[in-house]
């Protein structure tokens, strides 16, 4: 059964990355959850996607910037939350089963965060997260950091035309494949290199990001990817409900998007 990531906390249906988001996802039931961490100077860890704070809160400039007391007083779009902390959100999530896809992000210079990863495991070991954790990110660097940290802990590769236009798809999907359990791979890249990629991945192992509209997230279902990445949870796992129910004694196997 292909899994269904809530994105970013659903961001379709509740503020990006917010801890309303988070707590809104335990209620759908989703199989796991998405969200995004950088590291502040001032030592804190920071659930936000974007390196500088305009897009999806109140606040300008970077988001290593941010002092505690600052953030404290900046509020996300249309929302009444700061920028939470990881701590807030793992906490959110501690006693369900969802999945955990942790990504790792890079500062406003596209620069890794030193020491970053061992602080996110450091967090996730301090709630006991370990065997429902994955650490994510676009670079290979970070996740070699991530798996010498902490090999036990799964990682997953997000790749697009961007992230693999130094190396290549297939060399980075080939380097991901060692590295990784899973490589996710941006919707227009896996259909328009779909053969390529699965040659070289199994489907139990690939997963499709972001589809929200309900031929997109048809469309991926039925290629019966490892697991989709939706902004919008709640259609996501209506739409898979409806396959299910309609392909019952339908054979099994491989549709190509």
């Amino acid at each position: 059964m292909t899994k269904i990531i809530g994105h970013r906390g659903g961001r379709n249906l509740w503020p990006e990355n917010s801890l309303e988001g988070f707590r809104r996802l335990l209620d759908v039931p989703v199989d796991g959850a998405e969200l995004d961490i950088h590291l502040s100077d001032a030592g804190e860890l920071l659930v936000i996607h974007d390196a500088t704070l305009d897009r999806t809160s109140a606040g300008t400039g970077p988001v290593r910037a941010l002092t505690p007391a600052a953030r404290r007083g900046i509020r996300l779009k249309d929302s009444e939350e700061t920028v939470p902390l990881l701590s807030e959100v793992l906490e959110i999530l501690a006693d369900s089963d969802l999945e955990l896809h942790l990504e790792i992000k890079s500062d406003e210079a596209g620069r890794a965060y030193p020491g970053l990863p061992a602080r996110v495991v450091a967090e996730i070991d301090r709630l006991g997260l370990r065997r429902r954790s994955c650490l994510t990110s676009f670079k290979l660097d970070v996740l070699r950091e991530c798996a010498d940290i902490a090999p036990d802990i799964e990682r997953l590769c997000s790749v697009n035309a961007a992230s693999a236009a130094e190396l290549g798809v297939p060399e980075t999907i080939a380097a991901a494949e060692r590295l990784c359990r899973y490589v996710a791979v941006h919707k227009d890249l896996l259909s328009e290199r779909w053969d390529e990629i699965t040659a070289l991945l199994p489907l139990e192992r690939i997963g499709a990001w972001v589809t929200n509209t309900p031929e997109e997230i048809d469309r991926w279902l039925a290629a019966r990817t490892a697991f989709i990445t939706s902004d919008d949870p709640v259609l996501a796992l209506a739409l898979r409900r409806r396959l299910r129910e309609g392909a019952d004694g339908h054979p099994g196997g491989m549709t190509r998007p």
